[in-house]
């Protein structure tokens, strides 16, 4: 009878937490485990592969620079990405689309900011949709 040595599983340091985080537009919360240390940018990283692994839509960039998270007991502002995602003590949080701005040149005249719209806005289409008149006879 052979004995195997059995390797001690290295455990991380702090505490591991339950995390939901529900991304505008999509159907419902992505929930993973995290460790109370990681960084906001690696939970939105984290957040964006489990997305994408499971084929949800809308289709999202995978740049994490893209997006902020928010903690909504937190207040009105984004998280940092370089703060601590267990300092916030919450264990929802919602994830946003950066607005993209592009400068535009008007006659080499000066530069204004405009937004950017999705080239896919379902929710204006349906929107739009539904204030159709349809008369009968």
């Amino acid at each position: 009878m052979l004995l195997y040595k059995q390797k001690k599983k290295q455990v991380p340091k702090g505490n591991r937490l339950l995390i939901s985080v529900t991304v505008i537009g999509s159907a419902g919360p992505i929930r993973f485990v995290v460790n109370e240390e990681e960084l906001v940018a690696a939970v939105i990283d984290t957040a964006l592969k489990s997305y994408a692994r499971e084929g949800r839509l809308p289709v999202l960039r995978s740049n994490l620079n893209d997006f902020l998270l928010y903690c909504p007991t937190a207040g009105s502002d984004a998280l940092s990405p370089w703060e601590t995602i267990g300092s916030q003590g919450a264990r929802n949080f919602m994830l946003f689309k950066k607005q993209i701005t592009e400068k535009v040149e008007n006659d080499a005249k000066s530069a204004e900011s405009i937004t950017r719209k999705s080239p896919g806005n379902w929710k204006a289409w349906f929107n739009k949709s539904l204030n159709l008149k349809i008369s009968s006879h």
